[in-house]
């Protein structure tokens, strides 16, 4: 039999009711004649209030100890979607991480999957299971130990189980109907995307959109599994949502695909910096060490020997990062005037792989903005990329003003 994984996010198991209607849409695809592998997340709000109660009881908590807790959720989903189906007459048994086993690394809420046996789950199949119903998001480290895979992880399990058992398809129920030219919140003109490259998708999720989670579609582009992104409150239909999938199975695509933007963002600039060879290494080594997310990087022009470095990050990450520049000052491995951290700043980009044949992208860009009154802080480019910082008030404004400018609206 064909397989199918079908992965349901919180919002889509946040009740009973709701549990009912995925496992209804489950029941159509058996009837189809597929395996299913159902993926499901912690019903809505319940993974919070379980990390909530971890840092009640050990602010300085056994990151074992938080994983096995936190974990806890999807495994209350898993076995009431299991009982859902066996009630509608559908064979079905639900799985923990352990029991499949879904093989991680020991990281403790940031493991990282290793491999997926599908040899217990494939037996089952045989034996006439149709629905696994797998708890995402977890796994077994190689002591024995649940582990979490960080949080969005139930996509990325979803995934690696299409990966695994060569499935058909994966498709990942959510709240919205799919991939979007940018977010239908900022700007009306937003049009639903059919198809989207999986380098887009990529670039679109690690920039801001949080359709999928970034492992997620790295992931999926790596073993060529083809995503669906679909609503679970809307009627089905095979032509429903946005398929992720290889740039050779699209027929033909805009320059730009889609305008994404991040709030989050901070500017920060080490002022009068030694200029000197392995300056760059020293400062962004222990960054990285600290787990600081450096985005994009300018170096200003030196002068006597001087100059300033600036280097955007998560707005949640500036402390770490001023902590860190400060004691490698403090050790001599750097020597700087001082720090400026500016949070008031936005990212916006633009992204498509039709950039790669195009030429004068960038140029427009920057023309649009400036006839806006916009004024650009950093840039940075990648083949199929261009990003900006602007002050955050601007934010909507370009997001609307690029994509009329690029015509996204149309089809």
């Amino acid at each position: 039999m064909p397989v199918l994984v079908m992965k349901f996010g919180g919002t889509s198991v946040a009740t009973l009711d709701r549990i009912r209607r995925a496992a209804k849409r489950v029941g159509v695809e058996v009837a189809k004649g597929y395996d299913v592998i159902v993926i499901v997340s912690a019903m809505s709000g319940e993974t919070n209030k379980l990390v909530g109660f971890v840092e009640e009881t050990s602010p300085l908590f056994d990151a074992r100890e938080y994983d096995a807790v936190v974990s806890s959720g999807e495994n209350v989903t898993a076995g009431l979607m299991a009982l859902t189906l066996q009630e509608m007459d559908v064979p079905a048994r639900s799985w923990q991480g352990w029991q499949v086993p879904v093989m991680t690394t020991s990281a403790h809420s940031q493991a990282r999957i290793e491999e997926i046996p599908t040899a217990n789950i494939t037996r089952k199949f045989a034996e006439g299971m149709k629905v696994a119903v797998v708890a995402g998001f977890q796994g077994i480290s190689p002591e024995g130990r649940i582990t979490t895979l960080g949080r969005g992880g139930s996509d990325t399990t979803a995934v690696a189980f299409a990966a695994a058992f060569g499935a058909e398809r994966c498709d990942i129920y959510t709240d919205v109907d799919g991939v979007y030219t940018t977010d239908p919140r900022i700007c009306e003109k937003a049009r639903k995307l059919d198809r989207i490259a999986f380098e887009e998708m990529l670039e679109l999720a690690s920039l801001g959109a949080k359709v999928l989670q970034t492992r997620s579609v790295e992931l999926a582009m790596r073993y060529k599994v083809k995503l669906r992104v679909l609503s679970s409150f809307e009627e089905m239909d095979d032509a429903a949502g946005t398929l992720v999938c290889d740039e050779e199975d699209i027929m033909e695509s805009n320059v730009v695909a889609g305008v994404a933007h991040s709030r989050d963002e901070a500017k920060m600039t080490l002022v009068s910096v030694a200029d000197r060879p392995g300056i760059a290494a020293a400062i962004f080594t222990p960054l990285a060490e600290a787990g600081v997310n450096v985005d994009m990087i300018v170096q200003n022009i030196s002068e006597e020997g001087r100059t300033d470095m600036t280097f955007s990050c998560p707005t949640n990450q500036v402390a770490r990062a001023e902590k860190v520049m400060e004691e490698a000052k403090a050790k001599g491995e750097i020597n700087f005037h001082s720090i400026v951290a500016d949070k008031n700043v936005c990212k916006i980009s633009v992204v498509g792989i039709g950039m790669r044949s195009h030429a004068g992208v960038a140029a427009k860009m920057f023309r649009v903005l400036a006839n806006e009154g916009i004024n650009i802080q950093v840039i940075t480019t990648s083949e199929i990329k261009i990003s900006v910082l602007v002050e955050r008030k601007y934010m909507e404004l370009a997001v609307q003003a690029l994509h009329d400018a690029f015509e996204l609206d149309k089809g």
